[in-house]
């Protein structure tokens, strides 16, 4: 359903995308994740046709709707296309229906087939109750839903979301992500989700690009994301926790956990946080970090060390007694889950 070929995008001297290229099926429900500055929001925006291009090509269906080499692309209007913006963008003088029933106005629809439409959306998003109300009479997690009510009133086949959900609070969040999964399978829609939280990624994807730097780091669906990064990036930023990377050089931990197969090289060993065991003492197999921090989690806890610039974290049955700055012995396994180089691939 959308192919991207060789994107790029360039501002002046700075390079927002970099020969992005990958292909999402029709029904799929892709996350465009990273942290800030990583090239996410400028994809989004070239695949809603508000910016174009400097080179390559994206295609929906068997359209392609922008060519950078060509220097052209087809206005949002005429993409078969839904945006929801992180503002939510309602126009505060019209009413909940109103904002709804605008975009099928301007399409062209007659008003009886408006009306019926409006009343499906407002049911679907389970908001029929504020059809008269203002923007501004409603909440925040309402005008989002109303948002999403006016992007797929005119039933497009791709649907956009440019985190949509980072001004609602935690719990209402997590009520919200039910929501759009719900509303993504009633439409059949194919859905393109911006976010820097990886834990909205991981638990609404189909599929994953991991961006970092303007480029694709990693792409492929949540599972294989978190059981087999291929860059030491994506193993530190997906995950909840994410692996722990301890740096290792020829003549240490490197040549004893490779057999000597890697020998003369350095980069980092990949330890995920379950596999790590809290010491009560110090031996060849721990290292001795400062206690930063303690959680709880699923029933467990989520244990932090800190020191000399490395963080690793542990998972354990038993929570500790420490207070912050304590020394904390993590005992490592025999062997660890990988390997990465210094430039960040994995071995």
């Amino acid at each position: 359903m959308i192919k991207i070929d060789s994107l790029h995008k360039q501002f002046g001297d700075f390079q927002a995308v970099r020969g992005v290229s990958l292909s999402v099926p029709k029904g799929a429900f892709l996350v465009l994740v990273g942290p800030s500055g990583c090239g996410k929001s400028t994809m989004l925006r070239m695949l809603a046709g508000l910016e174009a291009p400097t080179s390559g090509t994206i295609t929906f269906g068997d359209t392609t709707v922008s060519d950078g080499s060509r220097g052209w692309v087809i206005e949002p209007s005429k993409r078969d296309a839904g945006l929801v913006f992180q503002s939510y963008a309602l126009w505060p003088h019209m009413t909940v229906a109103g904002n709804i029933d605008w975009p099928l106005k301007v399409a062209g629809m007659d008003r009886s087939a408006r009306q019926q439409r409006v009343e499906e959306v407002l049911n679907l998003l389970s908001i029929a109750q504020l059809a008269d109300r203002y923007p501004n009479e409603i909440s925040g997690g309402q005008q989002q839903r109303v948002a999403i009510a006016r992007m797929i009133a005119p039933k497009p086949g791709i649907l956009l979301f440019d985190e949509p959900l980072s001004n609602l609070d935690a719990k209402l969040r997590v009520e919200m992500r039910t929501e759009l999964l719900r509303v993504h399978r009633a439409t059949g829609a194919t859905s393109v989700y911006v976010t820097h939280d990886q834990v909205e990624a991981m638990t609404m994807a189909s599929h994953v690009a991991v961006m970092n730097g303007g480029r694709i780091e990693q792409f492929g669906s949540p599972k294989e994301l978190v059981t087999d990064p291929q860059t030491a990036f994506v193993a530190t930023f997906v995950g909840t926790p994410p692996a722990n990377l301890i740096p290792v050089s020829n003549g240490t931990y490197w040549d004893k956990w490779s057999d000597g197969e890697l020998e003369g090289r350095s980069g980092s060993a990949m330890f995920r946080p379950e596999e790590l065991e809290l010491a009560a003492t110090p031996s060849a197999r721990t290292l001795t970090l400062d206690f930063a921090e303690a959680s709880p989690m699923a029933g467990r806890f989520m244990v932090t060390g800190v020191r000399d610039g490395l963080r690793l974290t542990a998972i354990v049955d038993l929570l500790p007694d420490l207070t912050v700055g304590d020394e904390v012995h993590f005992q490592l396994p025999q062997k660890p889950s990988g390997f990465f180089t210094n430039e960040g691939g994995r071995v």
